[in-house]
């Protein structure tokens, strides 16, 4: 999709930017559209806290900043007026200092400073101020660029987003002019059609998220309970993107398979090539990850030269999105966000026909034995703690024990009308997407809240500081998974033979749905 050209800055006009990327373009009478619809916008917002969320009698401070984005995407220009004066402005990175190429304050406030990098606010503090970043220059750190075309880059807001602490009372409104054909890719909600208006609120900020600027493919993809704002970065060689689009709309219905709906109604999608000299024999999705950073963005990085197949008997996009199942866990307690999105990663595959169930056991299986092998000196707890080597495994696969126990616990002592799943449903109606970061007890502790039982607790209680890894044994014997020269057998006269059966049941028209993609059958 493409945006209209944008007041002071013509398609194509780079040098004229380049001679005064200190100044930014004012609003003129061309874009009285424009400027009817922040308005709008506007006074929707300062309507916000009359419906009746936590600080409904407190107006958020909000602060307003006007992005220019140059054509060749060489620098970007940013004005920013705040809601009153504040006395701290920083960027999330350390390094961002390097790529300031201009920074002043404006109206009649004290001049700003840079010392060590950092821009130092005088005491009374400040209004208003505009500034210019080296974009490319900032783009250059970031390796997801190497594998992009050179119309295409990703730099992280950490990095160019100059601005005061976001609170629960304090929001940001940015606003993009961006010359026609330039997309931008963030994970903030947009307000408008065009993408260009976007809110920013509190968020865990768990780490830098990336933002994409350039000429790149945009599509929103509808699945139970969402859509998704997917763009498809371009490579080193031009591919075909539809493929690329039935598998990421594969991956979020199968994850939707798990309560009937996809966990966020509209988190951002970043599909990023890795760049061919790079790539490993891992698959067609190499990496993925999730980060919480003013929204909720997953980053899928892939191999486009694999074929849709590869795609879509891939498990790295069911992880990812799995993790948006919980909140943010916070890194002494990742082993539990990780774990949980290890479990659903294989059952959810097995549910929708990808994997037999006995592949799914099998999988399952094969992730405990490496969790138990894993550094078993170290409890779950200890070897999420950074800096501890081999201890991936144990980090890995210890929360996806656990989350086999309680689905187990909650389906027998409800006679099968709770689940694992039901849990999460119930997690996700009360607290998702949220806004700050967990800690693994209170998420368990609010999990038996929503259950009205006492599942979560104790298997915390007993497994989360104890060295070794829990043991998965009993439950394993109890739904019928033998264990022979390392191979699953799936018996037929198991005590819970019923839960085993339910918890990999395919769903017929989902199953039915990925083998017509797996024909190429649109």
């Amino acid at each position: 999709m493409t945006q209209a050209a944008r007041p002071g800055l013509r398609p194509g006009d780079s040098r004229a930017m380049q001679r005064n990327y200190g100044t930014i373009p004012t609003m003129t009478s061309s874009d009285t559209t424009k400027q009817a619809t922040l308005t709008a916008i506007l006074y929707l917002w300062l309507l916000l806290p009359l419906a009746g969320n936590a600080f409904a009698n407190v107006t958020p401070a909000l602060h307003q900043y006007t992005i220019t984005v140059s054509a060749d995407l060489e620098h970007m220009s940013v004005e920013a007026r705040f809601d009153g004066r504040v006395h701290s402005v920083a960027a999330r990175s350390p390094r961002a200092g390097r790529y300031l190429a201009d920074f002043q304050n404006c109206d009649d406030d004290p001049r700003l400073r840079m010392r060590n990098r950092r821009m130092i606010v005088p005491a009374e503090g400040i209004r208003c101020m505009s500034y210019t970043v080296n974009l490319r220059a900032a783009a250059s750190e970031q390796r997801q660029n190497r594998g992009l075309s050179a119309d295409n880059i990703i730099v992280s807001p950490a990095l160019w987003l100059w601005r005061p602490e976001i609170t629960h009372t304090s929001e940001l409104l940015v606003d993009f002019n961006l010359p026609t054909g330039i997309n931008v890719a963030v994970p903030w909600q947009a307000l408008d059609e065009q993408r260009t208006t976007y809110r920013v609120r509190k968020s865990p900020e768990n780490a830098d998220v990336a933002a994409a600027f350039g000429r790149f493919d945009y599509h929103e993809i509808a699945v139970p309970g969402a859509t998704l704002r997917v763009s498809l970065l371009r490579g080193e060689t031009a591919v075909d993107h539809s493929e690329l689009l039935r598998w990421v709309k594969a991956a979020a219905t199968d994850v939707s398979l798990a309560y009937g709906r996809f966990p966020n109604p509209s988190p951002q999608v970043l599909v990023i090539p890795v760049a061919e000299n790079s790539r490993r024999s891992g698959g067609a999705v190499p990496f993925g990850r999730v980060v919480r950073d003013g929204g909720e963005s997953v980053e899928l990085y892939v191999d486009p030269a694999q074929p849709l197949s590869a795609f879509l008997n891939d498990w790295t996009a069911a992880h990812e999105f799995s993790h948006l199942m919980l909140p943010y866990v916070n890194r002494n307690h990742r082993w539990i966000s990780e774990g949980f999105a290890q479990y659903y990663q294989n059952v959810l595959l097995a549910r929708s026909g990808t994997y037999d169930p006995q592949h799914a056991w099998q999988k399952l299986y094969e992730g405990y034995a490496r969790g138990r092998m894993s550094r078993p000196e170290l409890s779950p707890n200890d070897a999420a703690e950074g800096g501890k080597r081999d201890a991936n495994m144990k980090v890995y696969w210890s929360g996806a024990a656990l989350a086999l126990m309680a689905d187990v616990a909650l389906r027998e002592q409800s006679n099968g009308q709770q689940t694992l799943d039901s849990v999460l449903q119930l997690l996700q109606s009360c607290c998702l997407p949220s806004d700050r970061v967990w800690s693994g007890p209170e998420l368990f502790a609010t999990l038996d809240d929503l259950s009205g039982r006492t599942v979560f607790m104790p298997l915390y209680r007993r497994y989360a500081d104890a060295a070794g890894f829990p043991d998965t044994s009993p439950v394993f014997a109890e739904l019928g998974l033998k264990v022979e020269d390392g191979r699953v057998r799936l018996l037929r006269d198991a005590n819970l033979m019923a839960i085993r059966s339910a918890i990999t049941e395919v769903d017929s028209a989902t199953a039915s749905w990925r083998q017509q993609l797996a024909s190429n059958i649109p």
